[in-house]
Formats: C-alpha cells, sequence, structure tokens
C-alpha cells in the first residue's frame, strides 16, 4: 500500500469555530504536527494552513484548508497537484456524525454521507478513492439540527471521548503514515 503523503484536516478557520464538533478534523492535525514540533504557515497557493515534515521517517503535509467547509476540495486539489500526490496517498481527519464520541475508523472510498467537506474534496479530486480518519461527534438525533450541532461546542464528557478516540489514531500515526492500514485498522476498530 502507499504511504500517506498527505494528511488534511477539515474544519472552519477563524476563532468562533476553533472548539466546535465541525474542527475534530484540525485538532487532529494540530497535535500531529505539535507532536513533532512542526508548525503551521500560510500557503496561499493551497488556500489553507500547512507544514512539510518528517513524520515516523516519511516526508508527509499536513494541511488545514481556509476556505471554509464547504470549500475543502479547492485546497485539498491544489495541494495534491502541486505536489502530484495520488488520492491513495491522501487522508482526510473528519467528524463524523454516524459515530459516537469516543469512537475513530480508518476507511478508504465510500460516499460523503452528508458531509459537505468530503463532498467537495470528491467533486475536486474526481474520486472517492482517499483514506478517511472518522472521529465520532455523535448526532443530535433530528436531521435539522445537524448543522447547529456541529457548529457548535461539545460538552466537556463528549470532549474527553472525542480527544480520547483522537490520541488512540495519533498514536497509530507511524502505521498510517506508512501505509500500513490494514494494521491501523485492526488496532483502531478493536476496543
Amino acid at each position: 500500500m502507499n504511504p500517506i503523503r498527505l494528511i488534511v484536516g477539515l474544519g472552519n478557520p477563524g476563532r468562533e469555530y476553533e472548539t466546535t464538533r465541525h474542527n475534530a478534523g484540525f485538532w487532529f492535525v494540530e497535535e500531529l504536527a505539535q507532536s513533532a514540533n512542526h508548525s503551521f504557515r500560510n500557503e496561499a497557493k493551497f488556500i489553507g494552513l500547512a507544514v512539510r515534515g518528517h513524520l515516523h521517517g516519511h516526508e508527509v503535509w499536513l494541511l488545514k484548508p481556509q476556505t471554509f467547509m464547504n470549500a475543502s476540495g479547492r485546497s485539498v486539489a491544489a495541494a495534491a497537484q502541486f505536489y502530484k500526490i495520488s488520492p491513495a496517498e491522501i487522508l482526510v481527519v473528519h467528524d463524523e456524525l454516524d459515530l459516537q464520541p469516543g469512537v475513530a475508523r480508518l476507511k478508504m472510498g465510500g460516499g460523503h454521507g452528508g458531509h459537505n467537506g468530503l463532498k467537495d474534496i470528491i467533486a475536486h479530486l474526481g474520486t472517492r478513492d482517499f483514506w478517511r480518519l472518522r472521529l465520532g461527534v455523535g448526532h443530535p438525533g433530528d436531521r435539522s439540527e445537524v448543522v447547529s450541532y456541529v457548529l457548535n461546542d461539545p460538552r466537556s464528557e463528549e470532549l474527553a471521548q472525542i480527544e480520547d478516540a483522537m490520541h488512540k489514531a495519533l498514536h497509530l500515526a507511524p502505521l498510517i503514515i506508512e501505509g500500513k492500514m490494514e494494521a491501523a485498522m485492526l488496532k483502531l476498530h478493536s476496543k
């Protein structure tokens, strides 16, 4: 399997969104960068904040699109095209309504499940075949409440569960970056 060369955390730019459920992808790449003492900088050509670093023996780009969630694909496609990174070498980290807080799942491909960030990335890459790390944030129970739910902060106990799942996934970053997805999935998906 291909090593991962681009890890994209999805979220919305701006202080008012920093701690919202929709920014779980940002939290993940920020922690990953911090663990390697890397700092994000503005990359206008990618419409995002990015950092290139050596993680677990591999050169990897970390990206936080600054386009707002619904236009994330512009940023991801710009970085992928510039560095000639194939979709199979991309990991998109995002909040997932269909998983409970405390659950993280890795998968290749699939639909967008109504997630506008994923929908836009699929449209811009022209394929669904990229890796996703889905960080569970739970579901409000009513579809009409989804937007307000993801744009609000998780309750403190939910945040602790989301952080636990995120740290479990971060612990598996060496396997994920090396492209050893089966091994990473086995560890991540077993309780």
